[in-house]
């Protein structure tokens, strides 16, 4: 029986309500009703009374209930304690990333470690970039994959997996959209549309344009690439950004020019200088041997 349905089944009888849970299972509404029909069919039995606008425990929900809140504590239990036996052997390993992760190959190398090793207990989350430094000295984490401009770094390991640039996103009806590449100065005077503070990539973009003489006109900052993208897409702006961390394939409506002159980023797995776990070492040599 799969515990997470019966997880699943716990949540719903403490809200009575498929959205709540949904949202507190970070998943959809029809996802959860998937789960609990699938419940009742591996029981036999009917769980949840729907004839209702309020749904309700059936009574062989009610008696199901306690059992399965104690299944799913004692998994629960179990995995904490194997979790720290984990740490206790050094096979804990904690990656924190940059949210645009997904779009290089860094994120590939985290999903093909893991299936050769696993006996590495992975804590891997994503943060915003200007937490992952201080983080990684503070020992919240043992490797980070992060954005760099200056190589340059001697109290870490790094491992430079591949480059980024960047371009200007416009909207297909502007002036510039089939130029082959801008100055960053050409589109001074446009509401410019920018990744915030936050990200690692603001102050890199303010520093392009100051270099080259022009204020940018700043109409928005967020974390959120999409709705950047979007907001573009709909003609609200332009937007600058790394290259490969948006995909155009949702904007129709959408161009990526490059910007020169050219910046260039690193995306990097880096960790502090100095003795390292079991798995972290393990995973700096898997890292070193990937092409």
């Amino acid at each position: 029986m799969d515990i997470r349905k019966l997880a699943t089944f716990v949540d719903l009888a403490d809200t009575l309500n498929y959205t709540e849970t949904a949202s507190r299972l970070f998943t959809t509404q029809a996802t959860i009703s998937k789960q609990i029909k699938s419940l009742e069919v591996a029981l036999d039995t009917v769980l949840v009374d729907r004839s209702h606008r309020a749904i309700t425990l059936t009574a062989a929900g009610e008696l199901v209930l306690p059992y399965a809140q104690q299944i799913v504590a004692a998994q629960k239990e179990m995995s904490e304690q194997l979790r720290e036996q984990a740490a206790q052997l050094g096979m804990r390993l904690v990656i924190r990333a940059v949210p645009s992760i997904s779009s290089y190959k860094g994120f590939n190398t985290i999903a093909a470690f893991t299936k050769q090793h696993p006996e590495v207990d992975l804590q891997f989350s994503e943060a915003e970039t200007a937490t992952l430094l201080p983080g990684l000295d503070h020992g919240d984490s043992d490797v980070i994959f992060t954005r760099l401009y200056d190589i340059q770094h001697s109290k870490y390991d790094v491992i430079i997996g591949e480059s980024d640039h960047f371009v200007a996103l416009l909207p297909k009806d502007h002036p510039l959209a089939t130029a082959k590449s801008i100055p960053v100065s050409a589109i001074a005077h446009d509401q410019l549309l920018l990744l915030s503070e936050s990200t690692g990539l603001y102050q890199p973009v303010v520093d392009m344009m100051a270099k080259a003489g022009v204020t940018p006109k700043v109409t928005y900052t967020g974390q959120r690439i999409d709705l950047i993208a979007g907001m573009v897409n709909r003609g609200m702006g332009v937007a600058i950004m790394m290259a490969r961390s948006v995909d155009l394939e949702d904007y129709a409506n959408v161009v990526a020019v490059p910007i020169t002159p050219t910046v260039v980023s690193h995306l990097a797995f880096m960790r502090v200088h100095g003795k390292h776990s079991v798995a972290s070492d393990l995973f700096w040599a898997f890292c070193e041997k990937r092409p």
